[in-house]
């Protein structure tokens, strides 16, 4: 990966904060997945979001990474950003603390796009 030697934007986090964020913010997800799995409250459409945003957040990582297609990355976590969105207010209607278990993610992928945006202009 060449992240190390971009030209990088303002509060830019150190590359080791990356992996410990992401861990915690994947941990949420899954608890407040399994909140819901364990009250009966996964549906169809819980289940589509919840799987289509993991989906589109893996795929973030190959778009920015290995193929370096900066812009249309942050176009892709634009989506993301929309996804995570919908999957809060869906969880919220069947459980407000499974929602706001998502809410680190939600700001962390703000900020993360942020960094993309960034990184995209300051390197073109």
């Amino acid at each position: 990966m060449d992240y190390e030697v971009l030209n990088k934007p303002f509060l830019s986090p150190p590359g080791i904060v990356f992996p410990i964020v992401w861990t915690i913010l994947y941990v949420l997800m899954g608890i407040s997945y399994a909140i819901l799995k364990i009250n009966s409250k996964v549906d169809e459409q819980i289940n589509l979001i919840y799987y289509l945003q993991l989906f589109v957040n893996a795929l973030w990582a190959i778009i920015f990474f290995n193929l370096k297609w900066r812009l249309f990355s942050f176009f892709w976590i634009l989506l993301l950003l929309m996804l995570i969105v919908i999957m809060i207010t869906k969880f919220y209607k069947k459980n407000k603390t499974s929602a706001l278990l998502q809410i680190p993610y939600l700001l962390w992928t703000i900020f993360a796009s942020y960094l993309n945006l960034f990184v995209y202009i300051l390197n073109n």
